[in-house]
This record gives structure tokens, C-alpha cells and sequence, in this order.
């Protein structure tokens, strides 16, 4: 455990010129009083780290050290090879790139590890978009990407969406793009507009073009944490109104794939004990009634409309004419 932790502190001074003990500790998962003792028990094996003291001190690695500790695992090889995403590489225009890289990467690995590729490929495929979707690749999507990699600021023209009275006109921006996110077969970019970040689906841009200069990029920015408290945010803001139903057993364990899941269980966390029937009742958030008609009418007879009674009229015209049909 130790050794390795000692490998993994020495690529991390390798990969940057200086590290506080704060940021090794961190890095390290452990104190800074362990820092200070392995930085020790490195210099006493002949690796040279320095430490500089002050406020601005830390830890160093002197006259360009490099370690040949390199070496990857069976395990390591393998999981490197999954860590992409080849329809993803493809629409971005990176295919040819990350094949070269692969090769280098095969070329540079052990003999008994040159089959990772291969042996990974066979075990392991991600399919990003969702089912009964057939994926389409925005027009302006490489060019995007290329701004991305390069941190170069965009002037666009975006088409906006739904929720506004403004829906189908184009604006006008200037963009800093921070990231790009794959999420059920549709790309996003997330970027900064002025001081604030913002979501943008590729698919709305009409225009693209590099602006002069580069961005300074904020390198506290957390793509996956921002995107995650994004999306979390915007499937919250969709959810406008609410109806009251029982379900029963079934019709609860149904009800997260009926429509948001988070809602679902949140909703069923403060519904009501069993009554003799064994149905429960709780108050759901849902986007609209007419979504909601469309998504709980799929649990038939496991759910009951209590609220609001226009909603409830619509269940039972609904059952009504399926009686007549099966009569």
C-alpha cells in the first residue's frame, strides 16, 4: 500500500513542477504528516525531493528527474483502452488521432500486454444513445470540439428551445466552451456567456466561428460536477405541478419508470402507510397533466387518480372506453 502511494506520489511531482503537502495529501488521501515522512523515505531511497519552506513552498523533484516507474498492469493496459467512447471520438472528428494514440500507446506497452486492446474491445462496449433513437451528428459539432481543445472563444448563433416566448429565434453569443457532454445520444456544450456558465445543445447552434484569442480557463471548473448539478437542476424545473394518486405495490415499483425517478422516489419516501386495500397514496410531480395522463395511464389498474378531478374524469373516460372494447 505504501509502495504504492510513494510510485504515485513521484508522478505527481514528475507531472507538475511543484506540490504544497496540502495538495499531495489530497491527492494522496492521507495527512501531511504522512507527506512529510514518504518525501523522506523517497530522498532516503535516492529519489531527489526537495522541499522548500515559506508559503509558497512545497515539493519538488530537482534537475528534471524522471522515474521509469511507468510500467502499466494487465488491469491498467485494459481499462486505458475503455476509457473511450469511438462514436463519440468519430463525431468529434478525433477518430484518426485516438487510433494513433492507441497504437502508440500498444507499441510502447510489454509483449504480454499488447493484446489489452483486443482483450478489452471484446469484454466491454458503451452504446450511448438511448433506444428507439437514431442518433444524428450535429453539422457544427467538430468545430466545437476543436474550439474546446484549443480553448479558443466562439462567436455563434444559437436557435433557442421550448419555455420561452422567444422559442424558434436565434441570438447572438460569445462563448467561452468549457466542455462537451454526450447524454443519451445528444451533445451539449458547456460554456461561459459573459460571467455566468450555461448548457447549449449542439444540435441548436446554426452558426459557429473562432473569435479572436483565447480564454483564460477557471481551473477550479468541475465539468462533471457542474453538468451533474445541471441536469439535476433542469429535470427539477420541468416539473410544474402536481396530482395525488394511489398505487399499489406493483404500481410503485412501476411508477420510477412512468416517468423523473427522482420524483418518483422522493414522492413514495413520504407517501402514506398501506391502507387494507394495501394501496398507498402520495403526491407526485409531474411536468404537465397531459404528461402525466400519457405516462400513469401505463400503469393501468396499479394506479388511481385521486387529484386534481379533471385528471381523475380523463382515467375514467379512459377506463370507460377500454370496457367497451374489451367487453
Amino acid at each position: 500500500m505504501r509502495a504504492a502511494r510513494l510510485i504515485k506520489m513521484v508522478l505527481l511531482l514528475q507531472a507538475r513542477p511543484a506540490m504544497t503537502a496540502a495538495e499531495l495529501a489530497a491527492e494522496l488521501e492521507v495527512s501531511e504528516r504522512t507527506v512529510t515522512r514518504d518525501a523522506q523515505a523517497l530522498s532516503d531511497a535516492g529519489v531527489p525531493v526537495y522541499a522548500e519552506r515559506g508559503r509558497a513552498g512545497g515539493y519538488r523533484l530537482v534537475g528534471g528527474y524522471r522515474t521509469r516507474l511507468t510500467g502499466l498492469a494487465r488491469d491498467e493496459a485494459e481499462a486505458l483502452f475503455l476509457s473511450g467512447l469511438p462514436a463519440a471520438l468519430r463525431e468529434m472528428g478525433l477518430e484518426d488521432a485516438a487510433s494513433a494514440a492507441r497504437l502508440k500507446v500498444s507499441a510502447a506497452l510489454l509483449p504480454s500486454l499488447r493484446d489489452a486492446s483486443s482483450s478489452a474491445a471484446r469484454r466491454f462496449h458503451l452504446d450511448a444513445p438511448s433506444w428507439y433513437h437514431e442518433p444524428e451528428t450535429p453539422e457544427l459539432l467538430p468545430a466545437i470540439a476543436d474550439a474546446v481543445w484549443d480553448d479558443r472563444l466562439l462567436r455563434v448563433r444559437y436557435r433557442r428551445g421550448g419555455g420561452r416566448e422567444q422559442e424558434g429565434t436565434e441570438v447572438a453569443r460569445e462563448l467561452a466552451p468549457y466542455g462537451l457532454v454526450l447524454k443519451a445520444g445528444v451533445w451539449y456544450l458547456c460554456a461561459r456567456a459573459g460571467e455566468d456558465f450555461r448548457v447549449y445543445r449542439i444540435d441548436r447552434f446554426t452558426a459557429v466561428e473562432p473569435a479572436e484569442g483565447r480564454f483564460d480557463r477557471d481551473e477550479g471548473f468541475d465539468l462533471p460536477g457542474f453538468w451533474e448539478e445541471r441536469a439535476a437542476g433542469f429535470a427539477r424545473s420541468l416539473l410544474r405541478t402536481e396530482v395525488t394518486v394511489r398505487v399499489s405495490g406493483r404500481g410503485a415499483r412501476l411508477l420510477a419508470y412512468a416517468g423523473d425517478r427522482a420524483a418518483a422516489a422522493a414522492a413514495l419516501a413520504k407517501a402514506s402507510e398501506p391502507g387494507p386495500d394495501g394501496l398507498r397514496t402520495l403526491t407526485l410531480p409531474v411536468e404537465s397533466l397531459d404528461v402525466a395522463y400519457g405516462q400513469l395511464l401505463a400503469l393501468g389498474p396499479e394506479l388511481e387518480v385521486l387529484a386534481p378531478e379533471s385528471l381523475r374524469v380523463r382515467f375514467a373516460e379512459a377506463a370507460e372506453r377500454l370496457r367497451e372494447m374489451y367487453r
